[in-house]
């Protein structure tokens, strides 16, 4: 059911690579309630992606861009104005990759080309974007710029590695620039920490089925998929949050406020006594 939350306005969306993608769930969700946008992704994603077909369901241009590149954010920024006609209302950052993730090296002997690599592609890609935004001018007033991040920037997740590091400067990013951009003409600026989901970059990371049968049972209201991911990211990209900014959102369940679950502690005591009964024989 459409509420006509984003009539008129105009945005870009970051990374929506496929169907699990939680971008492709906001493009979609987005069209249903009345926004106009254009799409991008870097060169190589868009190769591998489905895009294409997304573009034609929301009627939405694509504009390639490596979102580490000054030059290639300043022309998606130009060119998606023009095409849409006027300063932007809303922009979604939904981008982060580690190569020392892929590539399997662990966190006590990492790749620093690799973690430069992701650190900027994840991170400093954020304060480049909203750098551009800030100073062309581009965003309106009260506008919102939402990314994604994870609640491993505040605890240990020892197999997320250095994306742990990327969220945190994100969500720094995100809080330092959300002040200029209020003071400067009321935008807001907010990261959601979101479940774990399954999407193409959340499987690359080691033990990811662990991850998510684990958050399931700790919050007490199950994990948050990408749809609802997407629902919530409309709520701040609408005028019904104008007064939420710098701020980082959990929107996992309740996972963030849990201590142990009663499935959590059942599950270990059940395991707990496997292991005595064992240790008898």
């Amino acid at each position: 059911m459409a509420y006509n939350l984003l009539k008129g306005k105009r945005g870009i969306i970051f990374g929506a690579l496929d169907h699990n993608s939680i971008a492709w769930k906001v493009a979609e969700k987005a069209h249903e309630e009345g926004a106009k946008f254009v799409l991008t992704n870097a060169p190589v994603a868009m190769r591998m992606g489905e895009i294409k077909e997304l573009a034609e369901k929301t009627g939405s241009e694509i504009i390639p861009a490596d979102a580490t590149s000054l030059k290639d954010l300043e022309n998606l920024i130009d060119k998606a104005q023009e095409i849409l006609g006027g300063k932007l209302d809303f922009v979604l950052h939904s981008i982060g990759m580690s190569v020392n993730v892929r590539k399997g090296r662990p966190y006590t002997n990492l790749n620093y080309d690799w973690l430069t690599k992701g650190w900027d592609v994840s991170a400093v890609s954020f304060h480049k974007l909203m750098n551009l935004l800030y100073n062309k001018d581009a965003m309106n007033d009260h506008g919102s710029i939402v990314a994604y991040s994870y609640i491993a920037a505040q605890r240990v997740f020892p197999d997320y590695n250095d994306m742990a590091d990327n969220k945190a400067y994100l969500e720094a990013i995100a809080r330092n620039f959300g002040y200029f951009f209020a003071k400067k003409n009321g935008v807001r600026v907010n990261t959601i920490s979101q479940s774990p989901t399954p999407t193409t970059a959340g499987k690359g990371v080691k033990s990811f089925e662990g991850f998510l049968k684990y958050a399931e049972l700790m919050s007490p209201l199950g994990n948050a998929t990408a749809e609802e991911c997407a629902d919530y990211t409309l709520t701040l990209f609408s005028d019904l949050t104008r007064k939420v900014t710098m701020q980082n959102l959990f929107h996992d369940g309740g996972f963030s406020s849990t201590g142990v679950s009663m499935e959590m502690m059942d599950l270990f005591m059940k395991n707990l006594d496997e292991k005595e009964e064992e240790g008898k024989k």
